[in-house]
This record gives structure tokens, C-alpha cells and sequence, in this order.
């Protein structure tokens, strides 16, 4: 099977959406796949041909305000000024936010629903995925197991419905961690740090006037 993924990410460096892209890897290993990252490198016509060719679309990036970032979205305008000519192509996504809960992502799945139906694609399934900035701290845990056993059982519906082409319900689903813990965790571990890095008190993060 011909598989495209496509990393939405802006990040320069590592990212959650790379790492959710390893752990399927696992599940659709054996078939041909390429990788692209849409935000990073302005990709060649016989990318973009690839692109078209696929018989899967599999799209991972990050939620943006609830929706996708600006990258992403030029890209998909792109897409869809360009055309496909191959209309036999079912389209998958996964989706990381910061908040604890994955339905949080379910508004920029139904984005892509709607871009698919505007491209004449036929939608898959979204795996929606909260905390995303946890998940690499539990990158050595295995999937299914302790934190990750959440995402391991829905990356594997996930995977199953793309090597079968079939269409499933959204899947939306958090790490096997407290919500407390990970206000805890993701409050000292990368909140206040990231604030400190920008020049900012922890009080400035509860002020209502405060521009991060």
C-alpha cells in the first residue's frame, strides 16, 4: 500500500506529532511509505505528485487555537488549488493539543472532514491526542503499557482501519495519568520554564492581561 504522511508541525526541532509519526510507523511498517514535513521544506512537483498518487493521506500536526496552524492550512490550500486527479484516497489524522482532554481536537477534525469533502477525498478517522506535551517524557514507556496504554490500543484501531481502508468514529483519548498529576507535571516541567525562558513571573501566566 502507498502511504503519505505528513507532518504538520512548525517546530524546528523534535516534536509530538514526529513522535505520534514513530509510533505508527510500528503498526504500518512493510508497506510504502514516504514522510514530508508540509511546515519545514517547500516540497518539488514530483513530491507533490507522490503526494497525489497515495492511496493513504495520513496527516499529524499540532492544534492551534483549536484549529490548525497557518502552515498547515497554506499547504492544504495548496493541495486543494492544485486538484487530484486520484480521487481514491482516504485521509487519516492525529492530532496533539496541550490540554489534558483529546476532544479538545475535535473541531480541527472537522476541519479536515470538510477539506476532504472540498478535494473530493474520502475522510478516514482523526486520533485526537491530549497532553500532548507529555508524551515525550514517556517515549521509552512501550505503547499499550502504564501512561501510554491509552494511545497504544487507539494508535492500533487507528492503524488497522488505514491497512484496511476503512472509516471509523474519531478516536479521542488521553494518557493513563492523572489530570492532577499532569497540571502538576506540565505546570513545572514546562510552563513556568517556558515563561522564565520568555522573561516572565509564574503570576504573569494567571494574569488576564498577560501576552504569551
Amino acid at each position: 500500500m502507498k502511504i503519505c504522511i505528513l507532518n504538520g508541525s512548525p517546530k524546528a526541532g523534535k516534536s509530538t506529532s514526529e513522535l505520534l509519526i514513530e509510533y505508527l510507523m510500528t503498526f504500518i511498517k512493510g508497506n510504502d511509505v514516504v514522510i514530508y514535513n508540509v511546515c519545514k521544506t517547500d516540497l518539488s512537483k514530483v513530491q507533490f505528485s507522490q503526494i497525489q498518487s497515495s492511496e493513504v493521506l495520513i496527516f499529524a500536526f499540532p492544534l492551534y487555537v483549536d484549529s490548525i496552524n497557518s502552515h498547515l492550512l497554506r499547504f492544504l490550500i495548496k493541495l486543494e488549488n492544485m486538484g487530484f486527479s486520484n480521487k481514491n484516497i482516504t485521509v487519516y489524522c492525529m492530532i496533539n493539543n496541550g490540554f489534558y482532554e483529546g476532544w479538545q481536537n475535535h473541531v480541527a477534525a472537522d476541519i479536515m472532514k470538510n477539506w476532504c469533502k472540498a478535494v473530493g477525498l474520502t475522510y478516514g478517522q482523526t486520533l485526537g491526542i491530549g497532553a500532548g506535551e507529555m508524551l515525550p517524557f514517556f517515549k521509552d514507556v512501550p505503547l499499550g503499557y502504564g501512561p501510554n496504554k491509552n494511545i497504544g490500543i487507539a494508535l492500533q484501531e487507528l492503524s488497522h482501519n488505514i491497512l484496511s481502508l476503512d472509516q471509523g468514529d474519531d478516536l479521542f483519548t488521553s494518557p493513563n495519568w492523572p489530570r492532577l498529576l499532569w497540571k502538576i507535571a506540565s505546570s513545572f516541567i514546562f510552563w513556568y520554564p517556558k515563561a522564565k525562558k520568555n522573561g516572565l513571573k509564574r503570576k504573569n501566566l494567571y494574569s488576564p492581561h498577560s501576552q504569551i
